[in-house]
């Protein structure tokens, strides 16, 4: 799986194989990530660094445009029913 991609990894960089491969999975793992659980994960992180709910959802609400393939634009009330239900 990927085989071009793996090989231009060991081509363009010190990774063998086994590792370009690794890190093809672990990227396409995190952008495999839903919005929703995107949202609810970068509300937890941001939260934890001592951020207010409106930097939260302000940061969450730009970031999701910049994501591989951006979901439609969530209102805030979007956002805080993702996060709270």
């Amino acid at each position: 799986m990927h085989d071009e991609l793996v090989d231009h990894l060991t081509r363009s960089s010190p990774l063998n194989r086994g590792e370009a491969l690794r890190v093809i999975q672990d990227v396409l793992a995190y952008f495999d990530e839903t919005t929703e659980d995107y949202v609810r994960r970068r509300h937890r992180e941001l939260q934890a660094q001592g951020l207010v709910n409106t930097a939260i959802f302000d940061r969450i609400e730009a970031d999701l445009k910049y994501r591989a393939v951006a979901p439609p634009e969530l209102t805030l009330r979007q956002l805080r029913r993702i996060v709270y239900g």
